[in-house]
């Protein structure tokens, strides 16, 4: 059973964003890119949990190097 952290600050629904910070700067089509390739690492990987972080964070890296080789 989990127990509440007493430091910590409740959430206020205001402050909620849908999606980390980090995201917020992509198009629509650039996530759906990094989307896709983080699915592609995660079959890679076995279908193996746990690294959906990790796979979306070297999807994003390998996608800004796709789109920096292309111009685009």
């Amino acid at each position: 059973m989990k127990t509440r952290n007493p430091d910590t600050q409740p959430l206020e629904e205001g402050n909620l964003s849908p999606e980390p910070e980090s995201m917020q700067k992509y198009s629509d089509e650039v996530r759906e890119r990094i989307a896709k390739k983080a699915y592609e690492l995660y079959e890679q990987r076995g279908r193996l949990g746990e690294r959906d972080v990790e796979d979306w964070l070297k999807a994003e890296e390998l996608v800004r190097k796709e789109m920096n080789n292309t111009g685009e």
